[in-house]
């Protein structure tokens, strides 16, 4: 699979006011990114975790930091599904 790179300019006083260096800011866009893609449920979780750079573990423990679900399963759907696989 080929990657493309996609530039981003960042005034270099935000890197100084973060005190973080270049890669880990990187690293965090990345991750960020394939979460809200996520979260907007244009990416499955799946492409989200190759998107974000790190492993499926890392991924699922930056979502449940920013307290995005893994599942957006609401208790209706859980019961329907559930009542559907009595009745079958």
């Amino acid at each position: 699979m080929k990657n493309i790179t996609i530039p981003l300019t960042i005034p270099q006083d935000i890197l100084i006011t973060l005190n973080q260096k270049e890669e880990e800011l990187r690293e965090q866009f990345q991750i960020t990114i394939a979460m809200m893609l996520f979260q907007q449920e244009k990416l499955t979780i799946g492409k989200a975790v190759q998107l974000s750079g790190v492993d499926c573990y890392e991924f699922e423990k930056a979502l449940a930091k920013n307290n995005v679900p893994v599942v957006d399963t609401s208790i209706e759907e859980v019961f329907a599904d559930a009542t559907k696989l009595k009745n079958s």
